[in-house]
């Protein structure tokens, strides 16, 4: 014979467990949909890379000669690269964005972590308005470097962003 006591417990227990609740498994085989966004098979909604931002796919850049080119396309490029052949990446939610999408960080198969990489490589930005500093140190690395954007001139992705919406806005 149950007890009320315990046959109250499960009854709480249910009603608070849901399938959201459970931790999701993040890791899979991920394709790129822009410079600091994936899809990983098996995982809703699409992964935002935490604390990093990189150039939209029509944002453009200057090389060091002076010449333009789409950065947010080579941003995209080096995700994949990173990525490798198998795409595996294992990913720790950190957050969600105002869009729902997941923000986390991933690492590949042999443990690199990928927002750390792309900063290191100069595809990407740390994010300071939303990290915690943590990819610091590979940006300014990247920078003194001079690799990936830093090789050249561009716009930050979130001012560029910001004067596309004036542009829209008519100001």
């Amino acid at each position: 014979m149950v007890s009320s006591t315990a046959a109250a417990a499960v009854a709480v227990a249910i009603l608070i467990w849901t399938p959201e609740a459970e931790a999701q498994d993040l890791s899979g085989r991920a394709t790129v949909v822009d410079g600091d966004t994936l899809i990983v098979e098996g995982v809703k909604p699409r992964i935002r890379l935490y604390g990093i931002d990189t150039p939209e796919k029509k944002q453009t850049c200057e090389d060091e000669d002076g010449r333009r080119y789409l950065c947010g396309g080579r941003a995209a490029e080096a995700l994949a690269e990173i990525l490798g052949r198998n795409g595996r990446v294992r990913c720790t939610e950190e957050d969600r964005d105002r869009y729902g999408r997941i923000v986390a960080e991933c690492r590949t198969r042999d443990g690199t972590v990928i927002n750390e990489e792309l900063v290191r490589r100069g595809w990407a930005l740390e994010y300071d308005a939303y990290s915690d500093g943590r990819y610091g140190a590979a940006q300014a690395s990247a920078r003194r470097a001079k690799r990936g954007l830093w090789a050249g001139r561009f716009e930050a992705p979130w001012d560029w962003r910001r004067a596309q919406r004036k542009k829209t806005a008519g100001g």
